[in-house]
């Protein structure tokens, strides 16, 4: 049967019904899982609904991707069934706005989690949106504000999305920087215990973060995300919206989720937003 989603046996469909049971639950954060066979992007599908009043905890999760997106416009597809692409709808009112930069690095410790704890295997984040295994990327992570209709703050949304490659074969990577959980040697690439675990791990720790008023400090985000992040003390290139590079070491990330960049001639740089490029790759060989 062409196109079935049986047809690979190595990549199960996952089960609406089943997730929903698990994940949507009285007093939870989930309120509503679409499952969507195939879309253009998962965050274009939330932002839709959020603009269109959907209430906090919408997750929509995409078997197959055609239009996915990544930061500075770039374009992301995944092979059907082979990869996790999701995206989930967050009203975070109780957080103080200084703090929304923390979303996508909250989700990228949540992500780094549930691979350890599913998949047995060991990630790493690389400021401020993908998760490494060896030097390669495994998953990336995108957080989009979306402004209320008539711009109330109260009825602004952040949508945040994350695609992670599963099962994902070599011949099917955008290129070598790239990698999978299966290629990786991971020891478990089932999609459905790590999809549930990563919701899990992302409600705790939002409601975490969340219940401190955002403060990553006080809701411990900042130090979970220091231990699990491979950007902090290396060499970097930051390649800046205005097109500059800035070079020098990674300090630290700041209070409200900036990277902290020491230039070459000592001076401390603060960036909000920039393509990095580590220096001192670790790819397997």
């Amino acid at each position: 049967m062409p196109g079935s989603p049986y047809t690979d046996l190595d990549r199960p469909p996952l089960s609406r019904d089943a997730l929903s049971r698990a994940l949507v639950v009285p007093g939870g954060l989930w309120t509503k899982l679409d499952l969507r066979t195939e879309t253009g992007s998962t965050n274009a599908d939330v932002a839709a609904a959020a603009r269109a009043g959907a209430a906090e905890g919408l997750v929509v999760v995409a078997e197959r991707q055609t239009a996915g997106r990544g930061r500075l416009g770039r374009v992301w597809q995944s092979p059907a069934r082979a990869g996790l692409a999701v995206s989930v709808l967050l009203r975070p009112v109780r957080a103080a706005a200084v703090h929304h930069g923390w979303l996508p690095l909250l989700v990228g410790v949540a992500a780094v989690e549930a691979v350890a704890k599913v998949a047995r295997a060991e990630a790493s984040l690389k400021w401020p949106n993908d998760l490494l295994i060896g030097g390669r990327k495994l998953a990336g992570i995108l957080a989009e504000a979306v402004p209320g209709p008539r711009g109330q703050p109260e009825e602004s949304a952040v949508v945040v999305g994350i695609g992670l490659n599963v099962t994902v074969r070599a011949d099917e990577l955008p290129g070598p920087e790239a990698t999978s959980l299966l290629l990786a040697g991971a020891e478990s690439t089932d999609r459905d215990p790590l999809l549930r675990e990563l919701l899990r791990g992302l409600a705790r720790w939002y409601e975490r973060w969340r219940d401190a008023a955002g403060d990553p400090e006080a809701s411990g985000l900042r130090r979970a995300y220091l231990d699990r992040c491979d950007t902090v003390g290396q060499d970097v290139r930051v390649m800046l919206p205005d097109g500059q590079d800035l070079v020098g070491e990674a300090a630290t990330v700041d209070e409200v989720g900036r990277l902290v960049v020491i230039d070459l001639d000592g001076t401390r740089q603060v960036v909000a937003a920039g393509d990095v490029v580590h220096l001192r790759p670790n790819f397997d060989s």
